[in-house]
């Protein structure tokens, strides 16, 4: 039996077509927040001078009538925007793209040896974005500019630099696929879902890995049969980092899986969660729909557990979860698992950064809150968004 598709409002720049029937459960947290920046808790320690970086708006439309999507631009934080913002909540520095264009994924980096500001910023689509990716110096001037190339567009969901001046770039595309696994056509179309490593320098594509070729499309949890004008998206990648070897740790949320892949043979040397898990799951390793994995330290990963993928039902409530992974027995163990005093949960969107002195920084994606814990536990910081935000980081600045 087919399941019908529902349109799912999009908030900062990203949005995605979800099953009208999906897991029973409490419903998610309202993505409607609160008129401005509303700041809850601020405890002295908590990094105080640091700077909060997001992206705000609602791309609507991308999904919706376009009498509708005009009316929803009047509301508080739907046009979309770059924010550096104090921890009070006042407003350092904005940046609304031209009209017609989205922002995402906005915030600081290294890039040869500087820090930087980089965001996503293009058009988007059904759950993907197609667009370049910026890199800005102190002043807000644009420095770099860049893309996959070779056809390809940057997606709004990964642009990570490392080290070495290499990025880490998502991208999506629609090719043709026998979707007769998942009840739809033989000849039907699919979205691919890409991942590129990209010189920045020289924009050279260093290597490229395609979902379509790697993982079988019966491992998605949300089956999207083919309907006339829209290509289902079996995969969804949404993060990009590296492991402690070099190679690359993917996530997928329709899937909800976790991959590390060779980036000299583009085999998956293991997969957590989902499917197939390389690893056994002990007790309170569980997450669905998941966003922003990567490793915290040489054995542990972190990631944004989202627990649901509809905006009318969830698994429970989100959290970050932070799981040992034993390579030589084959086990993944919990090490902390974060949630929000509030129990909220994210249906969409979603990250975690580590700060220096040993808190996390939150972003609570669809839910609408940024938050700051100590290693503890301890809530040290919690401000409600007019919307959500794709991700949210802390930092000095400039």
């Amino acid at each position: 039996m087919r399941k019908l598709l529902r349109p799912l409002s999009v908030v900062a720049g990203v949005c995605a077509v979800l099953p009208a029937a999906a897991q029973a459960g409490p419903p998610p947290t309202l993505t409607a927040g609160v008129a401005a920046y509303t700041v809850d808790v601020n405890v002295p320690d908590g990094n105080p001078d640091g700077k909060v970086f997001y992206s705000e708006g609602l791309s609507a439309a991308a999904v919706l009538p376009k009498s509708l999507a005009e009316a929803a631009t009047v509301l508080p934080g739907a046009r979309p925007a770059n924010v550096i913002a104090d921890k009070d909540g006042h407003v350092v520095w904005r940046y609304e793209p031209p009209a017609g264009q989205d922002v995402s994924n906005f915030r600081t980096q290294t890039y040869q040896g500087h820090k930087v500001l980089t965001w996503w910023q293009g058009t988007t689509g059904i759950g993907h974005g197609s667009g370049a990716d910026y890199i800005a110096d102190e002043h807000y001037d644009i420095i770099a500019t860049v893309t996959p190339g070779e056809g390809y567009t940057s997606d709004v969901h990964e642009f990570r630099l490392t080290p070495d001046g290499r990025a880490l770039i998502t991208s999506y595309r629609e090719v043709p696929a026998d979707l007769t696994a998942i009840g739809g056509p033989a000849d039907g179309t699919v979205l691919d879902t890409v991942a590129s490593i990209v010189d920045v320098a020289s924009g050279n594509v260093l290597f490229r890995w395609s979902a379509l070729d790697h993982v079988p499309l019966t491992d998605t949890r949300i089956p999207k049969p083919q309907t006339p004008g829209t290509a289902p998206d079996p995969y969804h990648m949404n993060s990009i980092a590296l492991d402690p070897q070099g190679n690359l740790v993917i996530s997928m949320r329709d899937t909800s899986t976790v991959y590390d892949v060779d980036t000299h043979t583009g085999d998956i040397r293991w997969q957590l969660g989902g499917a197939r898990s390389t690893f056994a799951l002990g007790p309170g390793v569980q997450f669905a729909y998941q966003h922003d994995a990567e490793f915290a330290d040489d054995t542990t990963l972190r990631l944004f557990d989202n627990n649901s993928a509809d905006p009318t039902s969830s698994l429970g409530p989100s959290s970050v979860e932070w799981i040992h992974l034993d390579l030589a027995t084959g086990q993944a163990t919990l090490v902390r698992d974060q949630p929000h005093p509030q129990q909220i949960t994210a249906y969409a969107m979603g990250n975690a950064q580590a700060l220096p002195d040993g808190s996390t920084l939150v972003g609570w994606g669809t839910a609408s809150h940024i938050s700051e814990f100590a290693a503890n536990g301890q809530l040290l910081y919690d401000a409600r968004l007019p919307s959500g935000t794709y991700r949210a980081y802390l930092d000095a600045w400039p």
